[in-house]
């Protein structure tokens, strides 16, 4: 574990929010929360949509997974970090050092494969209390990718095909991929596709970071449809 913050104090959690979209798996997370962390209140819910409500309750902690219905990757996380004082604990199945970085690296203070036991669950609770940041045992902390220059970043956005760069577009209006598969008259599986390959191309890891680096490229301003076929 890391530091967080220079805190001698224990941090008095008492209370918690899981955003997850699988039911079984929030039950058995209250339960372990609660009788294993000491939590006395464990709000749930199923989407970050629904979680942005749940944030009058003000949580000590947040759990968030990273494969929601209304967001994708660690858009929900840095959404969250905007709007929520309290400390984000990753909670995913895709579980490699290079995720687990990006997390970290995104703000999250912990990060724990969905698979731990539940003592992982307790020690990780307990380390954020310490102001500790939690890493699981195994894994590597990879350093931080240095974002491309400006010039950098334009030459992403010009990888990509033609279908891509209509489909950031909608991206950066703010549409959802059901509304993009609208607009293009194409399967919603197809913009899923897509969107996973533009940001595989420049290099980020949530649509909210894509639309920050399609900034940087000045792709707002003018940008020539350029590119392979769709």
């Amino acid at each position: 574990m890391t530091p967080l913050a220079a805190k001698t104090d224990p941090i008095p959690f008492t209370s918690a929010l899981i955003i997850d979209d699988h039911p079984l798996f929030c039950d058995a997370l209250v339960m372990t929360l609660q009788s294993v962390a000491g939590l006395q209140e464990v709000f749930t819910a199923p989407c970050l949509q629904d979680a942005l409500l749940q944030l009058q309750h003000q949580p000590d902690l947040i759990l968030l997974d990273l494969n929601l219905p209304d967001v994708q990757g660690l858009e929900g996380l840095t959404q969250l970090k905007r709007l929520s004082k309290a400390p984000v604990l990753v909670i995913s199945s895709m579980a490699d050092n290079r995720v687990i970085s990006a997390a970290l690296h995104a703000g999250a203070a912990g990060f724990i494969p969905k698979h731990s036991q539940r003592e992982v669950f307790r020690a990780a609770v307990e380390g954020l209390r310490r102001g500790e940041r939690f890493v699981p045992s195994g894994y590597i902390l990879l350093p931080a990718v240095k974002a491309p220059t400006g010039s950098d970043a334009a030459a992403r956005v010009r990888s990509l095909t033609q279908q891509q760069t209509r489909i950031l577009r909608l991206i950066c209006e703010g549409k959802l991929n059901k509304q993009i598969a609208y607009d293009l008259t194409i399967a919603e599986t197809t913009v899923k596709a897509h969107v996973t390959a533009i940001m595989r191309k420049l290099g980020v890891h949530s649509r909210t970071q894509a639309v920050l680096r399609a900034g940087d490229a000045g792709f707002h301003q003018a940008l020539p449809n350029s590119g392979g076929g769709a």
